[in-house]
């Protein structure tokens, strides 16, 4: 995923921002850049980037003491740059903690000093700054203007052993106008695998989003952050990417779907279906067999297979599977998963055995319940009452070994009002294992609030993607702006 960097740019101790780098053009946003880094780390930030401008008007760092302040904040790593003309004034940004030096002007002025000091120090110390106008390279504080091409500049620094680089298209600094989306992808496109950074032009989320589609590493926001266009701009850290999962029931090897386990509708063939979602961007599938259980046969193998076949994205098969023997063929015909349902309530040792086989994350306990004065679970495609409690079932499932819970509200099914949330997060409170929600979806609010509210780990849906009501890519899309950690296509 695309990080994203604040930028603390300091005048006079102050944290500011300037427009396409004039100083007469300054906006203070913050008295106390120290208290400024600590809510950003508070916030989930990694890293900074900070520009001492004063230190870049008068050639020598001006707040070296204010970086060893912010470097000392746990959590956080540094990148600074301003005034950094000499080895000393190199040496002494290292010293008060920078995790980098970020260097700009002297790439371009002293090429060959800036070279010895990577031998030195090393050229993972270095950010390369990159300031683009009118496809030349800038510098000085963008008042110069060199005869020296991008292409050139980039191509020389990587050839020195610097693969991090943050690029700004001067015309677009502190503009809130967009970022040089088209200028990046010819970066990446002329130096693949390079760590590129954007930076300057940020709007808000949309522009994030293109970014990241884009290819970038990450990117340096300022006003938009301060000014606050970008109220979700940091995604939670260190957790897995919520998942996207079309579901497709089948009946008669034809897709189908119904509204609380009834009224069954005819929804398309699932071979053409399971390549459009992995087209689009699922990030896995399910597969199920709702009518298998109920006629007492298996699985059809030679429907899996022709699904996996075209499939490159984890692929769940469920309904029918109620021996060993049965998960097997399943496995060899191309599943990733199986999910257990009715035969794991009537015989729960199959899922400790499938489990010491092939391992936790082979096995979803797929658990059907409907609300009445408390959750209890039904199986034979929700037609029969089992007698036990959601939560203690699904508690008992993880004990015996399943990896994944794949929760269906049979209340919710097919109605589009929303998915089961309270439950949801009362699974994902008592469980360690992922929670999958299921039952409900009617638009991306509900996607949204399964994540926020339920907690869930994954949101599962049919006939909005059967029936294009929810393109995928503009529901990864609605999340990502809304702050919810998706992978994107």
């Amino acid at each position: 995923m695309i990080e994203i960097i604040p930028a603390i740019d300091l005048i006079d101790g102050k944290c500011v921002r300037l427009s396409g780098g004039k100083f007469d053009s300054v906006k203070i946003y913050s008295d106390n850049p120290v208290e400024m880094a600590t809510k950003f780390r508070d916030q989930g930030v990694k890293y900074l980037h900070i520009v001492d401008l004063d230190g870049a008007r008068t050639g020598n760092p001006a707040h070296i003491g204010l970086l060893k302040e912010i470097a000392a904040i746990s959590g956080i790593k540094v990148d600074y740059g301003g005034g950094i003309r000499s080895r000393e004034s190199f040496m002494a940004v290292l010293d008060a903690g920078a995790d980098r030096v970020s260097i700009g002007s002297l790439a371009v002025t002293r090429p060959n000093e800036l070279a010895e000091w990577l031998l030195d120090f090393g050229a993972d110390k270095v950010i390369l700054g990159v300031d683009v106008k009118d496809e030349k390279v800038a510098y000085n504080g963008w008042q110069s203007e060199s005869a020296i091409g991008w292409q050139e500049f980039i191509g020389f620094w990587l050839g020195k052993g610097i693969n991090r680089i943050f690029c700004t298209d001067v015309a677009r600094d502190g503009a809130l106008n967009g970022p040089a989306i088209d200028l990046y992808k010819r970066i990446i496109q002329q130096f693949p695998g390079i760590d590129l950074i954007a930076s300057g032009g940020v709007s808000g989320p949309e522009d994030i989003y293109n970014l990241e589609l884009a290819g970038l590493k990450g990117v340096i926001v300022g006003k938009a952050i301060y000014e606050g266009r970008l109220t979700h701009w940091q995604p939670a850290r260190g957790t897995l990417a919520k998942r996207i999962i079309p579901c497709l029931d089948i009946r008669n090897g034809r897709t189908v779907k119904g509204v609380n386990f009834v009224d069954i509708i005819d929804a398309g063939d699932p071979v053409e279906l399971a390549i459009r979602y992995a087209d689009e961007g699922a990030d896995e599938l399910v597969f199920l067999d709702i009518t298998a259980t109920i006629e007492d046969r298996k699985t059809f193998p030679l429907l899996v297979k022709r699904i996996a076949k075209v499939l490159n994205i984890p692929f769940t098969v469920g309904g029918g599977i109620s021996t060993f023997e049965d998960a097997a063929v399943l496995l060899e015909s191309g599943a990733d998963k199986i999910s257990l349902n009715s035969a794991a309530v009537r015989n729960p040792d199959i899922i400790n055995q499938l489990a010491r086989s092939f391992g936790n994350q082979f096995v979803v306990l797929a658990i059907d319940a409907r609300q009445t004065i408390g959750w209890e679970v039904f199986i034979n495609g929700g037609r029969i009452a089992a007698g036990i409690d959601l939560f203690q079932w699904a508690e008992e499932g993880q004990d015996r070994g399943c990896g994944e819970i794949l929760f269906t509200s049979m209340n919710h099914d097919g109605t589009k009002n929303g998915y089961a949330n309270e439950a949801l997060a009362r699974l994902s409170d008592c469980l360690t294992i992922p929670v999958i929600a299921s039952g409900g979806a009617g638009n991306p609010e509900h996607f949204r609030d399964a994540f926020v509210f339920g907690k869930a780990d994954a949101a599962l849906a049919a006939s909005v993607f059967h029936f294009g009501e929810i393109p995928i890519p503009k529901l990864k899309r609605y999340l990502y702006q809304q702050g919810i950690t998706v992978r994107l296509k």
